[in-house]
């Protein structure tokens, strides 16, 4: 199916496994195993869709040109706020407080950020459709960024959604070195303080592990959404 066949469906999903046109999303199960976790193709990045996403353990990942591609990857990297990892060296680095941590303060600064974080590679999933849906969560209270400060300067920082008693981290960037490390402990020390269960790091990476995430089964990870995710907003 081609792109211009989904703007004619009107942003309805197609569900990958099933072949067909749908309003709504297809149980997570059904994703598939190869590309892990794809689940649904297309629809929009409205508040109300991106919120009925999130809230069932989905989320979009495509880059510019492509349709919206719905993922649910099995297992879910997460991390427990109160678990997360600090090394010595990052421990001495926050002590010496060389770097100013703020909530909410530069969204769209750290949102550019980290769509040009990948120097020289093209294609990147954070698209201008991408960019505007997060800005409006922003701006509704949803999605909430950290920002990491040196002399003045922004030099690290993340965004993500706050959803209940969940963050689902979207992406990071540092142009100091351990600057989004900082950002991320800022983070998890702020949502513990908010007795948050979980920060949903969507997918494994070595940065992650070192922090302390850890995989888990997706239908333990739904679990947990169904009892501590919801539209409740937070204030940082």
């Amino acid at each position: 199916m081609t792109t211009s066949n989904y703007e004619q469906s009107s942003n309805k999903l197609y569900w990958v496994k099933d072949n067909i046109l749908a309003v709504g999303f297809p149980e997570i199960e059904k994703a598939l195993r190869d590309p892990d976790g794809l689940l649904a193709i297309g629809g929009d990045l409205s508040e109300e869709r991106l919120l009925e996403a999130y809230q069932a353990g989905i989320f979009p990942w495509y880059n510019e040109g492509q349709p919206i591609l719905w993922w649910s990857p099995d297992p879910r990297c997460v991390l427990v706020p109160d678990e997360i990892k600090i090394s010595r060296s990052l421990a001495k680095k926050i002590r010496k407080k060389q770097f100013k941590v703020t909530f909410n303060t530069a969204f769209s600064n750290v949102l550019e950020s980290c769509s040009s974080a990948r120097s020289g590679i093209n294609d990147t999933w954070i698209t201008n459709e991408i960019k505007l849906a997060y800005v409006n969560l922003f701006n509704t209270g949803y999605a909430h960024s950290v920002e990491c400060w040196y002399d003045g300067n922004l030099v690290g920082g993340l965004y993500g959604l706050a959803l209940g008693k969940v963050f689902f981290g979207e992406s990071m960037f540092y142009r100091e070195t351990d600057a989004s490390k900082i950002a991320l402990v800022s983070l998890a020390k702020k949502l513990e303080e908010k007795k948050f269960r979980l920060i949903d790091c969507q997918v494994h990476s070595r940065h992650l592990q070192s922090l302390g995430a850890k995989p888990v089964h997706r239908k333990l990870f739904i679990h947990i959404l169904q009892n501590f995710c919801s539209v409740e907003k937070t204030v940082f």
